[in-house]
Formats: structure tokens, C-alpha cells, sequence
């Protein structure tokens, strides 16, 4: 078993969940099953325990130089109840983890944004005090983050808390295009179903006051909600009427969308990428001073090689990372990371790196599956209409 549990364990236990070990997690991989609850997203509605995701918090006089300075996006532009995608790299250049940061209600004291938010409204703006921030590492990588974000502090002498509150947050992603309706059922006070995309607020989910932003990873419309650990089972039986989903599903709803995953799409170490090799260069603001910036500089002015793209199988057969990719003559163009068979298509496809000349879509590859070249194409995500 992994080491830590997820504070809905016993309720997913109950509800007859298998599990698998992810990120040092013990989650939820399947409820019902991957083609349910993956139709439930797509169709309806969908709920995911995603508190396997870590949680760093930032905030004082210099937290916004500093989340600057170790994220690959412009802070400096969000106000409070903005939402952010960025990834964190290597003075290379290289992808060592990809977040989401939340521009939090001036003030807040490190550590303390669980509780601070019982005592907020959806008027992000009427605090006063220095910047804060709450950013969402992937699973696993609460500790090395934050030890980075520790020591850069330390070395530059910047003025700025940072405390990993990943045990103080559980989090639930409310997934579908029904999600803003069961929001608003579940929602006692606050407005949701008005949030813009990427923008987050402060409502109360069945009394507990919870930061509810408009985000998620599966490419339907959807809510992500961060509530103190000790009222999760209170957020999520807000929505028994919504499908609960299970890690599998997770991964075949953004495999079907072309999002990253970190550790498998890109790892510093066994696939080691930059941001524009992996396809999130809109991420990137080469205008402010971060870790990695003069290299990403370098690397968009003399091009890439490789990008990241889909691949759909012609024939029989099921793709999966690792997998060479060719030009169809036993000439290796490139390789998969991900893949699987897609259940809203009901076709295999995959995700993966390939040489420049073989990225346009519609070009005729082939995936080597258990030593034999199977016929694909080309294909830029997302692989459905959206």
C-alpha cells in the first residue's frame, strides 16, 4: 500500500472503489468503470478525489518576485481570485513540474488559508496586507517543491513564507457539462455558476467554505474545490447525484484532450522536456526573470526538433508509452509517452514526441506494437470536439 491515504478513503472504500498507488497515494482508480464513469464526464457529470495533488502556499512582501522568479508564467498579472498554468524548470530549460497557482485574497498568512477562508466572502478584493498565493504541485511533489521554493528565498534574501499545506487540503473536481448546475445545488452561498474560466472565489459547499475555482483536467466545462481536510466527506456527498470517477477515467479524458502528465509526459530525469517541446509555450513569459528563462530563450529562437502530438492507431492494436513511432520503413521518427483506447472514439491513440518533419496532422506513421509496425496518423489534440 502507499504511504498516505486520501482523507475520502473509508467513504471510497464503502462505496466499493479499487485502488492504486499514485504519486505515494492510495487512490480511487475505479469506481464503476474507466467507460462509465468516463461517459459520466463527457455526458453528464463527474466527481474525482484529486487529494493526492499537493498544495504550497506563498505569501508575504516578496511572495510575488518569488513565485516569479520559480514559475515560468507572469504572477505579476493575476489579481486575487485569478488562476494561473505554469510550469517550474531547470536553469536548462528543463520541465520539472507543471501547476496551477491561485492569486489568493491579500493577506493571508501563509498557512493559514484553510481557516482564513470561514471568514471570507466571494469580495476577493477587500482585503489588505501583502500577496498570497496558493499553487498546486503534482502528486508527490509537495516536499521537493517546497524545499526549492525554501531555498531560493533563502539564497536571494526575499521576504516571503512558504508552507506546505498539502495535509491541511483535501480537493474534489466536479467535471461535466452539468458541473455548473451541480454547483449551484450544492453551492449555500456564493455565486459559481458565473465564474469565468481560470478564475476562482471563496462560496460555501453545504456550509463549508471552500476556494472553488474554474479549472480541471478533463476538458469539459468543471470546478475544482479546495475545503479543509476535516470537512471533505461534507463536500463531496454534496454531489450524490454526480458519477464518481476514479483515476482511470482522469487518465483517459486527458489523454483524449493531449494534457500533460508529469512524470510520464515529462520527467527531468527519463523525459527530460522544455516547455515548448512539450507543447505549453503559451505558458512561458520569456519578459520576467525566472529559473531557466535564458535558456527557453535560446531554445525558442533556435526551434525544435521534437514536439508533442497524437498519433491514432489504423489497425488492431493498443499503444502505450514507450512505443516507437516510425515512418512506416523501420525508421524511428519518435516515441509515445501515453496511450490508450479511447472510449469516447472507441479507437486506440496516443500521445508522444516526433520529429518535426512527421508532426502535420494527418501523416501517415507507424506505431511498433509488440515488434509489429501498426498503421496510425497523425493527429493534434484534442483527439474529440470540444
Amino acid at each position: 500500500m502507499a504511504d498516505r491515504l486520501p482523507p475520502l478513503y473509508d467513504v471510497h472504500e464503502e462505496r466499493g472503489a479499487k485502488f492504486t498507488g499514485f504519486g505515494g497515494w492510495e487512490m480511487p482508480v475505479e469506481f464503476d468503470s474507466i467507460s462509465e464513469e468516463h461517459a459520466a464526464v463527457r455526458e453528464a457529470v463527474g466527481i474525482f478525489d484529486v487529494s493526492h495533488m499537493s498544495e504550497i502556499e506563498v505569501a508575504g512582501p516578496d511572495a510575488t518576485t518569488l513565485m516569479n522568479r520559480l514559475t515560468t508564467n507572469d504572477v505579476g498579472a493575476l489579481a486575487p481570485g485569478d488562476a494561473q498554468y505554469a510550469a517550474i524548470t531547470t536553469e536548462e530549460g528543463i520541465m520539472v513540474d507543471d501547476v496551477i497557482v491561485y492569486r489568493l485574497p491579500d493577506g493571508i498568512e501563509a498557512g493559514t488559508a484553510a481557516d482564513a477562508l470561514a471568514d471570507m466572502d466571494d469580495d476577493l478584493d477587500a482585503g489588505a496586507g501583502d500577496p498570497a498565493y496558493l499553487f498546486v504541485p503534482n502528486a508527490g511533489h509537495n516536499e521537493e517543491t517546497h524545499d526549492r521554493w525554501v531555498d531560493y528565498r533563502d539564497e536571494h534574501d526575499l521576504a516571503a513564507d512558504v508552507i506546505d499545506t498539502t495535509a491541511d487540503w483535501a480537493m474534489v473536481a466536479v467535471q461535466g457539462p452539468d458541473a455548473a448546475d451541480a454547483l449551484d445545488d450544492a453551492v449555500t452561498n456564493g455565486d459559481v455558476s458565473g465564474l469565468p474560466s481560470f478564475d476562482a472565489t471563496v462560496a460555501a459547499v453545504d456550509g463549508v467554505a471552500s476556494w472553488v475555482a474554474r479549472t480541471g483536467y478533463t476538458g469539459e466545462d468543471g470546478f475544482e474545490l479546495l475545503c479543509p481536510v476535516g470537512d471533505a466527506e461534507t463536500v463531496w456527498s454534496a454531489f450524490d447525484d454526480a458519477q464518481p470517477c476514479g483515476l482511470g477515467a482522469r487518465d483517459t479524458l486527458r489523454m483524449e484532450m493531449g494534457f500533460l502528465l508529469s512524470g510520464q509526459d515529462f520527467d527531468p530525469d527519463e523525459e527530460p522536456r522544455t516547455p515548448y517541446e512539450a507543447g505549453i509555450g503559451f505558458a512561458v513569459d520569456l519578459d520576467t526573470a525566472f529559473v531557466g528563462r535564458d535558456a527557453l530563450a535560446r531554445a525558442k529562437s533556435a526551434g525544435i526538433t521534437e514536439t508533442f502530438i497524437g498519433v491514432k492507431l489504423l489497425e488492431r492494436g493498443v499503444p502505450r508509452g514507450g512505443y516507437a513511432v516510425t515512418d512506416g520503413d523501420l525508421t524511428r521518427v519518435g516515441h509515445l509517452t501515453s496511450g490508450t483506447m479511447s472510449p469516447s472514439l472507441n479507437e486506440p491513440i496516443g500521445l508522444g514526441y516526433l520529429h518535426e518533419s512527421y508532426a502535420a496532422d494527418g501523416t501517415e506513421v507507424s506505431v511498433v506494437v509488440r515488434g509489429d509496425e501498426k498503421r496510425a496518423e497523425v493527429v493534434t489534440p484534442p483527439f474529440i470536439d470540444r
